[in-house]
C-alpha cells in the first residue's frame, strides 16, 4: 500500500500565501532545490487541488520559455513524465494525462489511488485538497518547509481541521535558511 506525502512551504507565522496570494518569498537555494528534486523523482504520481493545478500546468508544460532557475529546468521534465492527479469536485478531466478524482466518493477514489501504488503519491501546494485528505484520514506524511519570513496574513496551512496528533519523523535545514520539519501519522 502506498502513501500520501503533504510537501508545502510555509511562513513561520503559518502562512502558505500572502495577503495578496503572493507565493514570492520561498527561496529554493541549493540544498532544499536538490532535496525537492529528490522527493519529486521517487513519488509515483503528484496530486494538486483544482488551483494549485491551474498555476502548475499552466507553468510547467512551458517553463523554459518563462525562466531560467535551475531549479525549474530540473523539475520540468520530472513534472512532464509523472503522472498526476487533480482533486476537485468541479473539473471532470484536465489536460496533460492528469487524472481527475473528487466527482464521487473522494475518500475511496484517493484510497484506490494511493493503494494502487507501493511508493508515494506527493500532494504539493495549496491548502484545499491537503485539507479534505487530511480530514478523510488520507495524508499519511506532512513534510513543511518553514521559511524565515512572517507574511502577516493570507492563507493559512491547514486549516479548519479537527485537532490530531502527529509523530515527528525528522528535521532537517537547507542552505542555513529553511527548516524541514517531517510529520507522520500518529
Amino acid at each position: 500500500m502506498g502513501r500520501i506525502v503533504y510537501w508545502v512551504h510555509t511562513s513561520v507565522d503559518g502562512f502558505i500565501e500572502g495577503p495578496d496570494g503572493e507565493f514570492d518569498w520561498p527561496e529554493m537555494g541549493g540544498e532544499l532545490s536538490a532535496y525537492s528534486i529528490d522527493l519529486s523523482e521517487r513519488a509515483d504520481a503528484f496530486a494538486y487541488g483544482r488551483r494549485v493545478w491551474e498555476m502548475m500546468s499552466g507553468y510547467w508544460p512551458q517553463v523554459e520559455s518563462i525562466s531560467d532557475h535551475p531549479h525549474d529546468l530540473a523539475f520540468a521534465p520530472i513534472w512532464r513524465r509523472t503522472p498526476k492527479i487533480v482533486v476537485s469536485r468541479t473539473l471532470t478531466e484536465a489536460d496533460h494525462g492528469a487524472r481527475v478524482v473528487g466527482g464521487g466518493d473522494l475518500a475511496a477514489e484517493v484510497a484506490a489511488v494511493r493503494d494502487g501504488i507501493d511508493g508515494y503519491v506527493l500532494l504539493t501546494g495549496g491548502t484545499g485538497a491537503a485539507a479534505s485528505l487530511t480530514a478523510l484520514g488520507l495524508v499519511d506524511e506532512f513534510h513543511v518547509i518553514v521559511h524565515p519570513v512572517l507574511l502577516g496574513g493570507g492563507k493559512r496551512l491547514l486549516p479548519d481541521l479537527d485537532r490530531r496528533s502527529l509523530r515527528l519523523a525528522g528535521t532537517r535545514t537547507f542552505d542555513g535558511r529553511s527548516v524541514l520539519l517531517s510529520y507522520a501519522r500518529a
